[in-house]
């Protein structure tokens, strides 16, 4: 089994995964991996997890099997062949048979960026989250060990949300003023429902607008009640910073949803 680290800026594709009659990071990957065979179509591969339309990745780690021997470099060059410029395989190795990116996740880090100025950055803009109101970080600060830890994040959690249970846990979460006008919002956790890291940043603003109070995010929290929380913030601000991965399949306990 094949091990690959991506990273992609995921501005002109509908997400990691397949779907029909859109562009998705996936279906560049399995085209390209054909492509390196000489195979007559695609070859599937798997992710640690998925991406939401719009939202970027630095480090995400994608598995395959190939039906010809190829060498590490062969396998890195010849995805970068064949995938679009936005799309880049940084390395590749071989990983143990029974290798699963999901299943020997241990956890992920999301960064989500803020621009906080009332003009716009040509350079930043397809990374950021424009904010033209100034923010008030500390309140943000305060509000954030609400998100973290295990809990029932029904409140956060995107009505189309397929997962068999809402209860998650955040490992750590973080503010950073990076420079003057930016910030970043980080999670880290083994797994996310669906736009659940964008609705708590969505939520953060509106304590950072003075909307909500920090503590008010608990009762927020406890209400399990979607209306509740702010806005589901834009994609293009976040990215998958990086992937964990354990020496080997997580047990069952640890595979649990909530774990």
């Amino acid at each position: 089994m094949w091990a690959a680290t991506l990273a992609w800026r995921g501005t002109a594709y509908a997400g990691w995964q397949l779907q029909p009659d859109v562009r998705t990071i996936q279906a560049e990957v399995e085209v390209a991996l054909g492509a390196l065979c000489g195979a007559t179509g695609p070859l599937p591969v798997q992710a640690t997890g998925r991406t939401d339309s719009g939202v970027h990745a630095e480090a995400q780690i994608v598995a395959f099997r190939l039906p010809v021997p190829r060498k590490p470099f062969q396998v890195v060059a010849g995805i970068n062949r064949h995938t679009p410029d936005d799309i880049v395989c940084l390395s590749a190795t071989m990983m143990p048979d029974d290798f699963s990116p999901r299943g020997w996740t241990k956890q992920k880090l999301y960064r989500y960026r803020i621009l906080n100025r009332v003009s716009g950055c040509p350079f930043r803009s397809p990374f950021v989250w424009h904010v033209k109101r100034p923010l008030n970080v500390g309140a943000m600060q305060e509000a954030m060990p609400h998100l973290v830890g295990q809990h029932d994040f029904t409140s956060f959690r995107a009505a189309r949300c397929s997962a068999n249970t809402p209860i998650r846990t955040i490992n750590g979460g973080q503010i950073l003023i990076k420079e003057a006008d930016e910030l970043h919002i980080e999670f880290v956790g083994h797994g996310f429902l669906r736009h659940h890291i964008r609705i708590m940043v969505g939520t953060l603003a509106r304590v950072g607008h003075g909307n909500f109070k920090p503590e008010q995010v608990l009762s927020i929290r406890e209400a399990r009640d979607r209306s509740k929380a702010g806005p589901t913030a834009p994609s293009q601000g976040l990215t998958l910073v990086s992937v964990e991965l354990l020496d080997g399949p997580r047990s069952e306990a640890e595979y649990s949803p909530t774990s």
